[in-house]
């Protein structure tokens, strides 16, 4: 700010100004990448295992892997801070499985299995984000709305 601008000026820019994201931005922006993401995994789980690239033999078999996801999916929509801990050490298995399925297997399966393991980075790196936030808030005692 300069010291020769007129009141009415700096208020003006003060006012047209974006407003600075606060905490409660991005306890916001993370859960909700991390419920967009979540239930990107559970679409995508279910999809492969049982229409685009199923395994032979086991058709519908490596779908339940979605059920610990829909589990979690509740606790996200509750918004409770338990269920956003487990599950970011949950999605450590699915980066394991996708590493390892894009690794091992060709063709569209590989492609999925890539996908996989990049969303659950994510959905780990949201969870971890909001988690730290939200404590970091809480320490605070006070929101920035």
């Amino acid at each position: 700010m300069m010291p020769d601008m007129p009141d009415h000026l700096v208020a003006a820019a003060a006012r047209d100004a974006p407003p600075a994201r606060g905490p409660g931005q991005r306890i916001r922006a993370t859960r909700a990448a991390a419920v967009a993401i979540l239930l990107a995994l559970i679409v995508l789980g279910l999809a492969w295992e049982l229409w685009l690239a199923p395994l032979p033999g086991g058709r519908g078999a490596l779908a339940l892997k979605a059920l610990p996801l829909t589990l979690a999916l509740a606790g996200l929509l509750k918004n409770r801070m338990y269920t956003y801990r487990w599950l970011s050490l949950l999605v450590w298995l699915y980066v394991a499985e996708g590493a390892l399925r894009a690794s091992t297997e060709s063709g569209l399966s590989a492609r999925l299995a890539f996908v996989e393991a990049v969303l659950s980075i994510a959905l780990f790196a949201a969870c971890a984000a909001h988690v730290r936030w939200r404590l970091a808030v809480r320490d605070r005692g006070s929101v920035d709305e």
